[in-house]
């Protein structure tokens, strides 16, 4: 085993954590990730398609139960599961933790949305279970992440602008974020995310103050993703200048060209209120349908601006050799 810390914290052999990805995680991913070394993690939607998606927290809770069962069957390492709670009238985390609990799930990526992201009875509860908890919050500072290592988190992970998905509501750039993060930590290990995939990156990463780094983007392309060909095809042939930046909620979302993202970045040149961009976006929807199907004149293909250092179609293994220094 690696002696980084984040190896000795996850039980782990290389720093590398596969990000949530929502819709674009599944057993057969996640575990790849874990068997190469890493920490694969399931995502909200994992495994889950258009036909078999479900809309009640108790059947969202036993579908993540089916694929972590599956995950199971694949590896005898550990994983993750995303949790992203709400501080008010959450439904959806009770039921997903108690799965995560029965199923003897032991590390939760724990997403925060800003102020009161940190709930601290949830945090009791998790580690109650033995459960070791990596905190992302959406739009990292200082002051988030002393609250987060004071609430229990283990692993606190800086993201930067760079990255690929919801983004955070200051345009800090990866370079800029994890040595802030870093400082401002007691005790526990920082994990670097945006725009990190390849090996450059990665040692930037860890010069700036990161003991490993937690990556989504290069695990898309992978040979193991359930992504379409078509749209890792468009992945390899793009590099962040061919990006689309646009206002949205919660405050900006970037992507490659598109119908539907053409149209979206019309009407947030043209003054339309995030809510209104948001609204026609479609939320996770469009994330399914323009990266799990391909349709990009529905959909959007959302990615970290580091893209132009993917060169092919690897396997997750050779991705996360490539991440580990």
């Amino acid at each position: 085993m690696n002696n980084s810390r984040i190896c000795q914290i996850l039980g782990i052999e290389k720093p590398v954590i596969q990000g949530p990805l929502s819709w674009l995680t599944d057993a057969r991913l996640v575990a790849a990730v874990s068997n190469a070394g890493g920490l694969g993690v399931l995502g909200p939607n994992a495994g889950l398609t258009a036909q078999t998606a479900v809309s009640t927290p108790h059947e969202t809770a036993e579908k993540m139960r089916e694929e972590i069962r599956k995950t199971k069957q694949l590896t005898e390492k550990p994983f993750g599961v995303n949790l992203i709670p709400t501080p008010e009238n959450d439904q959806w985390t009770p039921p997903i933790v108690r799965v995560i609990k029965e199923e003897g799930v032991k590390v939760v990526v724990y997403t925060g949305y800003g102020d009161g992201a940190v709930i601290p009875a949830l945090f009791n509860e998790l580690k109650a279970a033995g459960i070791t908890i990596i905190y992302r919050d959406i739009n990292p500072t200082p002051e988030n992440t002393r609250i987060a290592e004071a609430a229990g988190a283990d692993i606190i992970v800086a993201t930067g602008f760079d990255e690929g998905g919801t983004l955070p509501g200051k345009a800090l750039g990866t370079f800029s974020i994890v040595p802030l993060i870093a400082d401002s930590v007691v005790n526990v290990p920082v994990l670097a995310a945006g725009g990190i995939t390849d090996k450059r990156t990665a040692r930037a990463a860890h010069a700036l103050g990161a003991s490993g780094v937690f990556a989504g983007s290069v695990f898309i392309s992978t040979q193991e993703s359930r992504v379409p060909q078509s749209v890792k095809e468009k992945i390899i042939a793009a590099n962040g200048l061919d990006m689309v930046l646009f206002r949205t909620l919660p405050d900006y979302y970037r992507s490659l060209p598109g119908k539907l993202v053409g149209k979206l970045a019309q009407m947030d040149k043209a003054g339309a209120s995030k809510d209104e961009v948001a609204k026609v976006m479609g939320g996770l929807r469009g994330l399914r349908l323009g990266m799990l199907e391909g349709n990009t004149d529905e959909g959007y293909i959302s990615l970290g601006t580091g893209i132009g250092s993917i060169h092919g179609v690897h396997s997750v293994a050779q991705v996360v050799d490539e991440l580990t220094l």
